[in-house]
Parts: C-alpha cells; structure tokens; sequence
C-alpha cells in the first residue's frame, strides 16, 4: 500500500482503527465493547462498519477461526500523515505555519509537549543547514 494514498476513513472508522492499533488484533465483538461506552455503538452496526473497511482495505481479517480476528491493514502513523496532509491542504492552503499556530492556541500544551515540540523544531533545523 505504500505510495498510494489510503481511503479516508469516517469518524466511526477512525474509532475502530483507533481500538485495533490499540489492541493488535481483535473480533468484532471485542471492538464493539470497547466502542459501546465511547458511541453507543451495536454489534451490527459495527460489523456493518468493519466490512466495510475490509473492503476499503483498512483492516485485514484471519476468517481461519470461527470468530473472524480483525487487523489495521494501515499504520496509525500513515494514517494520521495523510488527515494532517489533507487537513493542510483543505484548510490550511499549505501552510505549515498556520497548521501549528492553529494547533498551538486550540489547546493548552503541557511542558512536556512544549518541549518536544521544541526539540523537533531544532532537529528539522539542523537538518536544513
């Protein structure tokens, strides 16, 4: 799947993807446990979903076992790359700067984060020189 871009996933699939990067592997019904105190969500309905994300090749499915065991066919890395990438694009016009001023004042950062965020700045420096 490298260099081609992945199907956007829905909310709802975002919260899937979310609990099987979590988990490694998982049923459906492990996925709609985790989901029912977030969304409410029902068996089928998450069923329905992760179907549908088998089609999208979103995840993966070992159908050798009674239960079928789901998989994230795409890193949440990758993922979260192209949300940013289009989320850049769409809003942002490209800028970078504007993305992460945005970012910045949306939400209190905590040291820690501040301080993170610092250290990659100086390395993305040093990287340019």
């Amino acid at each position: 799947m490298s260099g081609k871009r992945l199907p956007k996933p829905t909310e709802a699939e975002l919260a899937i993807l979310a609990t099987l990067w979590e988990l490694g592997t998982a049923t459906v019904r492990e996925v709609q446990q985790r989901l029912a105190g977030q969304r409410g969500t029902g068996y089928t309905t998450t069923l329905k979903l992760m179907q549908i994300m088998l089609d999208k090749r979103l995840v993966k499915r070992d159908a050798s076992t009674h239960a079928h065991v789901y998989q994230a066919a795409v890193s949440q890395r990758r993922t979260q790359k192209q949300i940013v990438v289009d989320v850049l694009d769409k809003v942002f016009d490209g800028s970078a700067r504007q993305l992460v001023l945005q970012a910045l004042s949306a939400r209190r950062s905590t040291p820690e984060e501040l301080a993170e965020i610092r250290k990659l700045l100086d390395e993305l420096e040093r990287e340019q020189k």
